[in-house]
């Protein structure tokens, strides 16, 4: 070899150890041109290019390194190659191309005659991964006991860390919840306590951050979230596992309340989940896309969010059927709920739907459904033991004790779900139950305290960029009763300001939390106090002595 190749390849390899990806992948081939590289540099060749690249690019360049290594005599290698090939398109959704790679993987040993290697442990790995997918959790536990006996014979702690991650969310699958956390965290710990290989520690990271938002556990993903941030900025080339790690960071900027923030991170997500061939996680950014539209009050992007986020085969619900609500098609929201919680049985997707279905059955006037989706939500999130559940939960409750005319009832739980929000700083989340406590202490008659919880909670949505919640909590925002014209009381002055809106009966019944019944009683009596006779000339009276 001569000099300047030498030059390359020494700096090639100085440039992968640092990770510096990108150099790693010029200098490296560079020496590459002028020599075969041997396999073992040839491998951080191709591991370089594969991090440098977009997800739909990393399978095929592992296919092709694993040809290139057993041509160069290196079997185990070409079978871990294989492997990762095989995870690759596995992570893509292509599953008989994942099972052919793996099984091609499984072949090149045979061949060899190499029986005991680690390479077995991580090709047994997908299979594993399988059982956990059909809920096979004694095959689950005792392949990952037999993975981890063959990562420990050769000392190979990113294997045991990539495959007690399944045994992580087996357990959470299960229900033991503490148990199978404690596992994630473990896991969460190896990449800044041990050396081990980038490609296993983006696998770590994306598997452990998606568990802990599905479990709804989002004080883990904030943590978790904040290290793979730390990781990727360290490796600014870094293209594998970019779009999840912005689509993470979009999760946590939203609750945080930084809504453009957010934003801007789903639509990088999008852009590089969208590259040809789409990215399975592209459907759920375009589905994230929708929500923070429709939580802005873009109605018309939020629906070409959705539409995008269903042709690429992503749920969207609860999105629409909340969608729907805030466009005041209240028989869409309620039909599209439904049937979105009827679709779902598992307990942790149902906890997910629940929230929304209180709120739309409360719209519609049905207190026997909201009721029911109330204590299942809460049954669920005692079993789940989520924060971030337990307040949806305590928020559900106390909407529904509202509704139901139990306001003492209703404030305590609206005053736990408070606590929780602040805990979590979910400022979205924390300004909805201010507006319910204020309407609780409203009905207990304590007009001053409701004035402060909504005009504090119509600050924060309009901080957030919340223009419909905002637009809801100033017209709950009417002058004390003293201050009335007509001989108007502060309900039906409250009344009076939504109906100027153009709001229906039902509309009204749904976001006062009452029957429409009541609301029609409410509307014969503003009428006969303001001596009008239609909705129109109503709305007219109150713009003019500013009631709306």
């Amino acid at each position: 070899m001569k000099a300047g190749e030498s030059d390359s390849l020494d700096e090639g390899r100085q440039a992968f150890r640092a990770k510096r990806w990108s150099e790693a992948v010029r200098l490296l081939a560079t020496a590459e041109e002028h020599s075969p590289l041997a396999p073992e540099d040839y491998e951080a060749l191709t591991t370089a290019r594969f991090l440098t690249s977009p997800d739909q690019s990393g399978a095929e360049i592992m296919g092709a390194s694993s040809q290139i290594l057993l041509e160069r005599g290196d079997v185990p290698r070409a079978a871990r190659a294989a492997f990762w090939a095989s995870a690759t398109y596995g992570r893509l959704g292509e599953v008989a191309a994942g099972s052919g790679w793996n099984a091609r993987g499984r072949r090149l040993l045979e061949d060899a005659g190499i029986e005991d290697c680690v390479e077995r442990g991580y090709l047994l790995a997908p299979t594993a991964f399988a059982a956990m997918h059909a809920s096979d959790f004694n095959a689950v536990f005792r392949l990952v006991g037999e993975i981890s006996a063959v990562a420990r014979r050769f000392g190979d702690v990113g294997l045991l860390a990539f495959v007690r991650q399944v045994e992580g969310r087996s357990r959470l699958l299960q229900g033991d919840v503490q148990g199978g956390m404690a596992i994630l965290d473990e896991m969460m710990l190896t990449p800044t306590t041990t050396e081990i290989s980038p490609l296993i520690v983006g696998q770590i990271f994306c598997f452990a951050i998606h568990t802990a938002h599905e479990f709804h556990d989002f004080g883990r993903a904030r943590e978790w979230t904040a290290a793979i941030e730390r990781w990727c900025l360290a490796q600014p080339d870094l293209d594998m596992y970019r779009g999840e790690c912005q689509l993470h960071r979009a999760h946590v900027l939203q609750l945080g309340g930084d809504w453009r923030g957010a934003s801007e991170q789903v639509g990088l997500a999008c852009r590089a989940f969208l590259r040809p061939p789409p990215h399975p996680a592209a459907g759920f950014a375009l589905y994230e896309q929708g929500e923070l539209h429709r939580l802005a009050g873009r109605y018309s992007e939020a629906e070409q969010a959705f539409a995008e986020a269903a042709a690429h085969g992503h749920p969207v619900q609860p999105g629409l059927a909340l969608l729907r609500l805030g466009q005041d098609r209240l028989d869409a929201a309620n039909a599209s709920i439904r049937r979105a919680l009827a679709e779902n049985r598992d307990p942790v997707a149902r906890a997910g739907i629940l929230p929304a279905v209180v709120e739309i059955m409360l719209a519609v006037g049905d207190l026997e459904t909201a009721t029911g989706a109330t204590t299942e939500l809460l049954q669920i999130a005692a079993q789940v033991r989520s924060e971030y559940l337990q307040a949806l939960a305590a928020h559900a409750e106390g909407a529904t004790l509202l509704a139901t005319g139990q306001a003492d009832e209703a404030l305590a739980a609206l005053r736990r779900a408070a606590a929780t929000w602040q805990r979590l700083n979910a400022a979205y989340q924390a300004a909805q139950t201010r507006v319910l406590v204020g309407r609780a202490c409203r009905e207990l008659g304590d007009e001053d305290a409701a004035r402060l919880e909504i005009e504090g909670a119509r600050q924060a949505f309009a901080t957030l960029g919340a223009e419909p919640a905002m637009r809801r909590a100033v017209g709950l925002l009417v002058p004390s009763g003293r201050d009335l014209p007509a001989g108007l009381t502060s309900r039906e002055a409250e009344l009076l300001a939504l109906l100027a809106t153009g709001k229906t009966n039902r509309a009204i019944a749904g976001q006062l939390f009452i029957s429409e019944k009541t609301v029609a009683r409410h509307v014969s009596n503003i009428f006969n106090k303001l001596g009008v006779s239609s909705r129109a000339a109503a709305a007219a009276y109150a713009l003019k002595h500013d009631l709306a």
